[in-house]
């Protein structure tokens, strides 16, 4: 065996490998498994999923969710939600000829301090006017500021991804002009309460 292909050998046999759960108010839903060398450095890591790999409904595919590392306990790596967003296959699925798209950018800040980026998309069935998208838009900066001062991060999050407020959007804009979709199709959380640097790992407790 060349001295090369025995260091890489070595370099995996020092790895250990952890289990990435996602927040309680995703179910603590198992994420994988991921190696590391080195426990502090999985804090801070973003893993990748789907809504569908924490809901188990195939409908969910669509959504790319982001999860951050904050916490290692033993062998398992807690995180918090970091973001999500339209696959690419999904958002190209939406758009038609001679229909209107209103997209609207915020950042936003939850009840519990923490600061977000949300970005959301009205699909009309027809072409519409400058007024009307206007309107759609005023809708949806109410709703979403309304949404986020009234609740928490955990709660947030839920509603986001599992689409009740682009539900109660779409429920006022219908009335401005007839809709195909209305979804928050990207989330950023920009600042958390507490940094990942900061958070300490716990060391797994020795059984006598």
């Amino acid at each position: 065996m060349s001295s090369k292909a025995k260091k890489v050998r070595d370099k995996w046999r020092s790895k250990s490998w952890y289990n990435v759960t996602a927040p309680p108010y995703f179910g603590n839903t198992d994420l994988g498994a991921v190696p590391v060398a080195e426990t502090e450095k999985l804090i801070g890591r973003t893993i990748d999923s789907t809504l569908y790999d924490v809901t188990g409904d195939f409908s969910h595919q669509y959504l790319k969710m982001y999860f951050q590392i904050n916490e290692v306990d033993g062998k398992t790596a807690h995180t918090i939600f970091k973001g999500h967003e339209y696959s690419r296959d999904y958002l190209r699925s939406l758009v038609r000829r001679r229909t209107t798209k209103v997209d609207g950018l915020f950042k936003i800040a939850t009840k519990d301090g923490y600061d977000m980026q949300v970005a959301i998309s009205a699909f009309t069935l027809s072409r519409v006017k400058t007024s009307q998208e206007k309107a759609i838009r005023g809708i949806m900066t109410r709703i979403i500021k309304e949404k986020a001062a009234a609740l928490t991060i955990d709660q947030f999050a839920q509603e986001m991804v599992l689409g009740k407020i682009a539900s109660d959007i779409y429920n006022e804009a219908k009335k401005i002009a007839p809709l195909r979709h209305v979804g928050i199709r990207k989330s950023k959380l920009v600042r958390q309460i507490v940094e990942p640097e900061k958070i300490s790992v716990k060391e797994p407790v020795e059984q006598d």
